[in-house]
């Protein structure tokens, strides 16, 4: 098992991407804390893991909320000891909506969610990974990270702002051991975007087709494995060719 005893923190993971990646890591003998907004959800996470004959715990967090991020991380090393890994992935999605369509009360949202929250929970997870000299984080950005005029306005900002916070994180900590990398996702069939994909021709995808959440969460198994400990400051694109158009 390529994450055998490692303790992985997952945010946003009671359904979708998230949950995918919670399931993969525990297969992989990760110990695996569910964290969202939806403690049901994580719960049910938890429970299916568990019946799989996995580790893991459920937290509810609400991410862009500090006294909650402490609280997440403080339960995590209580319930497990230590986190080796992290994962942000809790995220949200605008639906195109441009510029003059995202009055500020909603852009300061997907900021302080997409954007704020990576900042303030990698922070959180930090000071103990360097202590260690061990550790390995990942984040969830987005094609709309790499490229204009794939999201909207408020979701491309965010996802490129976290491309480049994953690639500072990459060159500042990589001395103490830490591997930073981020997943840039093209539309991958989930829950929070079920209705967008619906609109969406899928020959718009040079493979013909949208991701899957096991596939990616296979991406971020492989990185997060010792196959990938030179791998520091990547972001990996998961398109089926998008950005290549």
């Amino acid at each position: 098992m390529r994450l055998q005893n490692k303790v992985a923190l997952i945010t946003g993971a009671a359904s979708g991407m998230g949950k995918g990646e919670a399931l993969a890591f525990a297969k992989e003998g990760a110990k695996v804390v569910v964290a969202d907004l939806n403690l049901e959800g994580a719960k049910e996470v938890v429970q299916e893991i568990k019946d799989n004959g996995g580790q893991a715990l459920a937290v509810k967090v609400d991410v862009t909320k500090t006294e909650d991020i402490k609280a997440m991380v403080q339960q995590a090393k209580e319930g497990f000891g230590q986190i080796d890994i992290l994962v942000n992935n809790a995220g949200v999605f605008d639906k195109y909506a441009t510029s003059l369509e995202t009055p500020l009360d909603k852009w300061n949202f997907f900021i302080n969610i997409n954007l704020t929250s990576v900042f303030q929970v990698t922070n959180e997870v930090l000071p103990d990974m360097i202590a260690r000299e061990s550790g390995s984080i990942i984040n969830i950005a987005s094609v709309a990270g790499l490229v204009a005029g794939k999201g909207g306005a408020a979701y491309t900002a965010t996802k490129h702002g976290v491309v480049g916070l994953t690639k500072n994180l990459a060159s500042e900590y990589a001395k103490y051991g830490l591997k930073i990398n981020a997943i840039a996702p093209g539309t991958i069939e989930t829950p929070l975007i079920k209705d967008v994909v619906a609109n969406i021709p899928k020959d718009t995808v040079p493979a013909r087709r949208f991701g899957q959440v096991n596939e990616v969460a296979e991406l971020a198994i492989f990185l997060e494995s010792d196959e990938a400990k030179f791998m520091n400051g990547v972001v990996v694109p998961i398109d089926g060719g998008f950005t290549i158009q």
